[in-house]
């Protein structure tokens, strides 16, 4: 909970101050972002998921891992306001959590964020292999769908061993067994070994196997022409953002982990600084839920024209407009 309680008059008015200006700019910028940021993300994903579902035919694999994102953004647009409202963010909470909800908001945040760096991920690693190997088909649509489908699985299932540390900490006077699990820095550790670690290894080597790929003439290049050359640029721009944007807040759980102190707020000025660096460094997570659907409307050229036949079965309803042209369907990839 931000709060100067734990400083009273005899303290140094130094260090209060700090943690009071420290409040008032995370206040801020809380409230700028669910003015500004909350409400384009919200759109934004929706329109991407909305989008693209409707035109099922035209989906290629790359559409099918942004739209994973999207679903992912949207979850974490659901847990943002919630989370920047309580006391965690503002000197002047509208209302007050308890335990279990903290619980749920950290797990639903945890699995958002998983499923956001591995879609990144495989999205890399499939780009170099539909690059490499156009004609064998690997990463197509039909598969990329049940690759997302495990992806929830397994974000879901490694944030379940994360809710065992946290759950443990409140019932730990009942249960022995528990009492053993109670480590805080041993649930960051595993987020920052899973969700951080594995996948920028795996996002660095694909990556230069791309970089390697397009150096290097090869005799399927002719065919490599069935992605579209702008979803290369939508690929290095999307997991340059994602990790800009996530990086702060594992470094925040790597210096957590390593300071290996369950009182790592017993210094207060140090507490202080770390707790506020925590705190923004989630607000940037939370803002990756609306950039990532900014750069995919103003960098994918297709999806204008999907949004374009989006509306027109819309304005025509059922029946259908007279001499719409035919959609061609595209190469499924």
């Amino acid at each position: 909970m931000w709060s100067c309680i734990l400083y009273n008059k005899t303290d140094d008015s130094v260090d209060h101050q700090l943690c009071q200006d420290f409040g008032l700019i995370l206040s801020i910028f809380s409230l700028i972002y669910l003015i500004v940021c909350f409400p384009v993300g919200l759109c934004y994903n929706a329109l991407l998921v909305v989008v693209n579902l409707s035109n099922k035919v035209s989906m290629t694999m790359p559409d099918v891992y942004f739209v994973n994102i999207a679903i992912a953004g949207l979850l974490l647009n659901a847990v943002a306001p919630v989370e920047l409202l309580g006391p965690g963010y503002t000197r002047w909470p509208v209302w007050d959590y308890n335990n279990e909800v903290y619980i749920t908001l950290l797990i639903l945040f945890n699995v958002s964020s998983l499923v956001i760096m591995y879609s990144t991920t495989l999205l890399s690693l499939d780009y170099y292999i539909e690059r490499a190997l156009p004609r064998t088909y690997m990463s197509s649509v039909y598969n990329t769908k049940h690759v997302c489908g495990f992806i929830w699985g397994g974000a879901m299932l490694t944030s379940f061993s994360s809710l065992l540390f946290y759950v443990c900490n409140h019932v730990s006077t009942k249960i022995i067994e528990c009492s053993k699990m109670q480590n805080k820095e041993a649930a960051d550790a595993i987020m920052m070994f899973i969700g951080y670690v594995v996948p920028a290894t795996a996002v660095l080597y694909a990556l230069t196997l791309i970089l390697r790929i397009r150096k290097e003439a090869t005799p399927l290049d002719q065919d490599s022409s069935r992605l579209d050359p702008c979803i290369h640029r939508l690929l290095l721009a999307s997991v340059c953002a994602q990790f800009i944007l996530w990086t702060p807040y594992y470094t925040t759980l790597l210096v957590h982990t390593l300071s290996g102190m369950p009182g790592i707020y017993s210094n207060r000025p140090w507490g202080t600084t770390y707790y506020f660096l925590h705190r923004l460094s989630e607000l940037l997570a939370f803002s990756s839920s609306f950039v990532t659907p900014l750069m995919y409307r103003q960098m994918n050229k297709n999806f204008s024209q999907k949004l374009q036949r989006l509306l027109k079965r819309l304005h025509c309803g059922k029946e259908g407009c007279a001499h719409e042209p035919s959609v061609v369907q595209q190469v499924v990839t």
